[in-house]
């Protein structure tokens, strides 16, 4: 995501009455949602089918978080917790998440995932422990600067050109700058 995205900090709610709910294969590969989940996302349907469900991860989000998911799906139970997903537009939505496997005869043949909204107390809270996990295990944190736009679109044109995002080259910069 690039760091000039306006909708960063823009927030949408899920309505009270709505559930998202999306289906992935065994890989994580989204194979269905609902019309809420892709209001929701920003997405169109078509955008999500066939991706990665990590399209909608967050930076926010502990990489633990997942790690824990998915080893608790392995061990054939249901996780739940707190979810926060990006959106296209760069914006976000919270969702409390209950993922589960999908069996046939046994036989695990695909994920769901079926999510519902949460209130700001718990957003709030979320979100420092998410912070708090953040740093303490992948020594990062969120910040909010200015720069120029000149600066901003200089390192945009640089990360474009390298291929890589806007964020890699100021944590490079100031990796080299710092030391």
């Amino acid at each position: 995501m690039e760091i000039s995205n306006p909708n960063i900090f823009t927030e949408t709610e899920v309505p009270q009455a709505e559930l998202i709910v999306s289906r992935t294969d065994l890989k994580g590969t989204i194979t269905y949602v609902n019309d809420i989940f892709a209001m929701i996302s920003g997405y169109d349907e078509e955008e999500l089918i066939g991706k990665s469900h990590n399209i909608v991860r967050h930076p926010d989000m502990p990489k633990s978080v997942f790690k824990n998911l998915w080893d608790t799906l392995k061990d054939k139970k249901s996780w739940n917790g707190y979810i926060k997903n990006l959106r296209k537009d760069g914006g976000y939505y919270w969702v409390y998440a209950d993922v589960s496997g999908v069996y046939k005869d046994g036989k695990l043949v695909e994920y769901k995932s079926i999510r519902s909204p949460i209130d700001n107390t718990i957003k709030k809270l979320t979100q420092e422990k998410y912070d708090a996990l953040k740093k303490e295990e992948e020594s990062t944190c969120r910040i909010v600067t200015y720069i120029s736009t000149t600066n901003l679109e200089k390192v945009q044109k640089y990360a474009k050109e390298s291929g890589v995002q806007s964020d890699s080259i100021m944590n490079q910069i100031l990796e080299d700058y710092l030391l």
